[in-house]
């Protein structure tokens, strides 16, 4: 009897202790940007941080430019909102937060012009799907 009870009780715990699919991504996002930011992606291409907004279900990707990308008229005509479109339907790291039905946000800032921002891109499910 003491097995049946302890076992319960494991399983309580246990279920109690899972975390939601928002809590994951949250925390996920924050040690990430611990861990790792800032961090070089490319030439001239920082990642500075990676957060989660739980209310529109969000990942947010920041970086910042520098050199000859640092440039809005440049990065524009390059067409990067196609290009990361592919990325985010083609990433395999993305699947189980595309299948949640999250939306993916990428900010790109200058290094030059501090505060400013070059770039900026919200996909949400229609896009990708």
């Amino acid at each position: 009897m003491k097995k049946i009870v302890y076992f319960i009780i494991i399983i309580m715990v246990a279920c109690a202790c899972q975390e939601s699919m928002d809590e994951r991504c949250a925390r996920e996002a924050r040690e990430y940007t611990e861990k790792h930011c800032p961090i070089l992606v490319a030439k001239d291409i920082m990642m500075d941080s990676m957060t989660f907004d739980k209310n529109t279900h969000t990942i947010s990707y920041v970086y910042t430019i520098k050199g000859l990308l640092d440039d809005a008229e440049l990065i524009n005509s390059n067409m990067p909102r196609e290009q990361l479109l592919k990325e985010v339907k083609n990433s395999p790291n993305l699947k189980l937060y595309k299948e949640a039905g999250y939306s993916f946000r990428y900010v790109y800032y200058s290094t030059k012009k501090k505060g400013t921002q070059l770039f900026e891109a919200t996909f949400h499910q229609s896009d990708y799907q």
